[in-house]
């Protein structure tokens, strides 16, 4: 366009073609951008992924911020394609300005397991030029679409014939198969997915039972809270010894979280505790497992009698209700504390969240103030934290190594830089509460120098946790103190299976439909890990 007057076209006909032609290059122009928007998003998420693969898990922040970041291509996404929908449509009514194309990231192959309908396109008889009929083929083109088979009913029917013996008149008829609850109506399939939908997806019984009703097969909640009940009885003896492998271990990773528990007129304040055991940070061979315990109230007696017969090392919180575990002379042995650096981090970051003020000034709200001592002791902090990225997987023995003569000297440094720093403060200053959490416990954050299975932080228990913390707005409380006991159950199998990577809902299907008749002897069997080995082995020979 040049400097001088444009020059408009005469004629309503040649107006409304310019008119038309200029809609269609501001839709190009908006597409455009909803597709560059789109484009740095997923950039963005994935250079923070690589990071994070590189790296190794940095906090719960990091894991919010990929979160986040999805939310955001994945509204981005949706917004450039009806942009570029809507570029087309106008393109659609003209024939001057070509519409606007986006440049899609490759998609990745279908699984190779996934059955393939081949669903065949009727080809021509005759030839569209000559009109011959005198065709043969060359070849063809396959295109590949996903479809889904929506979820399906059916009622299974076993009939057990009778047979009467004419010698003796004695009537025989082969026994009626093992159900896991007694004259059970709902096959395991069926039970898995009630189960993983309440526990898993924290979808309600009252919310399945009416979509169950809108597919057509109507269950009552008190029914489907039955088949519940029996399936929990009937997987006790499965959390009993996963229970008793994760209390086995070594290490232990502890922590708990508010649950909501139905009362007259009320709700009151449960927790759930959750105790974690992952030797996979020190290379260790034994498979990951959690176990959840539900109370109604947070009483140091809780934990103690969890841990009642736990010897070994713990790692938590300095909440005060574990003190008695430290003490010596227990009769199942020590329990040595092992304090997480990711506490003791979280009051100085916030003191010192740059990125926090960035985007309080975009919003235009007063930045809060950095302090300065704050941030200094997070650099100092997260130097520890990138040692430990690097030994990773490694063996107790060489990550001992590496952190006597790294981390070592770090550590000292910090605890001279904060003793000298908190003499210069008040007893209320916030950064001087966040260095006397540190101070007070110094022997149980300097543990992990001397034992190479010690981890910096209580990040697998809050993992652990996630899920709950989740659904608590989904199922908005447990019904009673029991509902809360069977809640815990649960998690701890479906959690423990997403730990060993198998499918939690697939797995209490096939073990629902074998425990009734399986051997007690060869329970453990049915554990994720050895369900997971067992199916591998299986796959493979098939």
């Amino acid at each position: 366009m040049g400097d001088g007057p444009e020059i408009l076209p005469e004629g309503i006909e040649a107006l409304q073609t310019a008119l038309l032609a200029a809609r269609v290059e501001l839709a190009n122009v908006r597409a455009q951008q909803s597709d560059d928007h789109a484009l740095i998003a997923h950039l963005k998420l994935q250079i923070k992924k690589l990071n994070r693969d590189r790296h190794g898990p940095r906090s719960e922040r990091t894991a919010r911020l990929l979160d986040q970041l999805e939310l955001t291509l994945e509204e981005l996404e949706a917004s450039a394609t009806e942009d570029e929908l809507a570029a087309e449509m106008a393109a659609a009514k003209t024939t001057k300005v070509a519409s606007f194309t986006r440049k899609r990231p490759s998609r990745h192959p279908f699984p190779d397991h996934l059955p393939r309908e081949r669903v065949l396109v009727p080809g021509p008889v005759t030839c569209a030029c000559c009109g011959g009929a005198r065709l043969s083929k060359l070849g063809e083109d396959i295109t590949e679409t996903l479809e889904v088979i929506p979820k399906s009913w059916k009622v299974i029917q076993h009939v057990r014939e009778k047979f009467s013996c004419r010698d003796c008149e004695k009537i025989s008829q082969a026994p009626a198969p093992f159900y896991v609850i007694a004259r059970g109506w709902a096959g395991p399939s069926l039970l898995a997915m009630v189960l993983f939908e309440k526990f898993g997806q924290h979808q309600p019984l009252n919310r399945q039972a009416e979509r169950y009703a809108r597919e057509g097969v109507p269950l009552s909640l008190s029914t489907l809270a039955d088949q519940v009940g029996g399936c929990t009885a009937a997987l006790m003896p499965l959390f009993k010894r996963l229970e008793a492998h994760v209390l086995s271990a070594e290490r232990l990773h502890g922590d708990d979280t508010t649950v909501p528990v139905l009362a007259k007129g009320k709700t009151d304040t449960g927790r759930i505790w959750v105790y974690v055991r992952d030797d996979k940070p020190f290379g260790g061979q034994a498979p990951p497992g959690t176990v959840f315990y539900y109370s109604r109230d947070r009483a140091g007696e809780h934990p103690q009698a969890h841990l009642a017969g736990y010897s070994g090392i713990f790692q938590a919180d300095a909440y005060s209700g574990y003190g008695k575990l430290y003490e010596a002379g227990r009769n199942a042995g020590p329990i040595l504390e092992a304090a997480c650096w990711v506490h003791a981090r979280r009051p100085f970051f916030v003191m010192a969240d740059l990125a926090e003020n960035a985007r309080r000034q975009v919003q235009g709200r007063k930045p809060a103030v950095i302090s300065p001592l704050a941030l200094e002791a997070v650099r100092r902090i997260d130097a520890l934290f990138e040692i430990e990225r690097g030994i990773n997987g490694e063996t107790p023995e060489r990550r001992r190594a590496v952190r006597q003569e790294l981390s070592a000297p770090l550590a000292a440094d910090l605890e001279g830089w904060m003793r000298e720093q908190r003499a210069k403060l008040s007893r209320r200053n916030d950064v001087a509460k966040a260095m006397d959490y540190m101070l007070k416990r110094w022997g149980s954050f300097t543990r992990f120098l001397e034992d190479g299975r010690i981890c910096l932080s209580n990040n697998a228990a809050e993992r652990a946790l996630r899920g709950i913390a989740l659904g608590r707005k989904s199922w908005l409380f447990c019904g009673s103190d029991r509902g809360g006991d069977r809640a815990a159950m649960m998690y701890s199998l479906i959690v423990t299976a997403k730990m060993n990577d198998v499918d939690p809902q697939a797995w209490l299907a096939d073990v629902l439909a074998r425990i009734a008749a399986h051997p007690v002897q060869q329970l453990d069997e049915l554990l994720p890990w050895n369900w997971r080995n067992r199916n591998h082995q299986v796959n493979r020979a098939a």
